[in-house]
């Protein structure tokens, strides 16, 4: 029991309600859980099942209307909003479906913005945003503003961003939704890879069974509820994805492409 991991999240009885007219709509529905340190949870559902609702109240960007959700021992809920903004500067990153840079900056500006905000000194800041560009395979791409990339590259940047300043916890929100098979396996590794390295927290929202391989826990969300939890197991975990490879490998052959090779230095 000693190396139980500690739980780094906790929601207990957490409900969304919005109100139209006189009619509720739960978005959230007394949802129940806990995550732990290091764990990779995956949030899955289909389009409106309240998957990213429940990811906006983890992360306090959307006030809960019930219920306890309890971070590093913080109850999210309660926080003023001076309070969630430095919360998330240490201790959240943040990877979106659509990249979310600033078109104005390059790749390392990008990626250095958010150790701006904790008053990380200018020339380490760009040591440490140009170290993660090379770990995510865009270390020749530094002076490259977002127009002058491919999406997966952008995302690949996304990626150094969230992981730049150590975050506890990483929440992303459907990452790979507006990428191709090869890329999207490309950047999931590369998530899965660099949280394990670490022992971050990942809680990821996507509606692709497949992508919820990667996951160590799976939590089955329908019309705001939780309708199971699954927990996978590491070892059958890392099969499946090998046969997701497989899987894409055969795809691009078919349509007259070149066999996939997860490389992290791609791109």
């Amino acid at each position: 029991m000693g190396n139980e991991p500690e739980k780094i999240i906790e929601l207990v009885n957490v409900s969304k309600i919005y109100r139209m007219g006189n009619e509720k709509i739960y978005a959230v529905d007394n949802v129940s859980f806990d995550i732990k340190k290091g764990e990779f949870c995956c949030l899955l559902g289909t389009s409106g099942s309240g998957k990213s609702t429940l990811l906006n109240l983890m992360a306090g960007i959307e006030k809960a209307t019930s219920g306890k959700i309890i971070i590093k021992g913080k109850n999210i809920p309660k926080m003023n909003e001076n309070s969630l903004a430095r919360f998330r500067q240490r201790h959240l990153g943040f990877v979106f479906q659509a990249y979310n840079l600033i078109n104005s900056m390059t790749a390392l500006e990008n990626v250095e913005f958010p150790l701006v905000f904790k008053r990380v000194p200018g020339k380490k800041r760009r040591k440490l945003a140009k170290e993660m560009l090379v770990k995510v395979g865009l270390g020749s791409r530094l002076a490259h503003k977002p127009k002058e990339m491919s999406g997966g590259q952008q995302q690949r940047v996304g990626i150094a961003r969230a992981f730049v300043a150590m975050p506890e916890i990483v929440f992303a929100d459907e990452p790979t939704g507006n990428l191709d098979t090869k890329t999207t396996i490309e950047v999931m590794e590369l998530i899965k890879q660099m949280a394990r390295d670490n022992n971050q927290t990942i809680v990821m929202v996507t509606h692709d069974r497949s992508l919820a391989a990667y996951a160590d826990k799976i939590i089955h969300i329908l019309d705001g509820k939780i309708q199971s939890v699954e927990v996978t197991d590491r070892d059958a975990g890392e099969d499946m994805q090998e046969h997701l490879k497989e899987v894409s490998q055969r795809l691009l052959l078919d349509r007259g492409g070149d066999a996939v090779t997860i490389n992290r230095n791609a791109e």
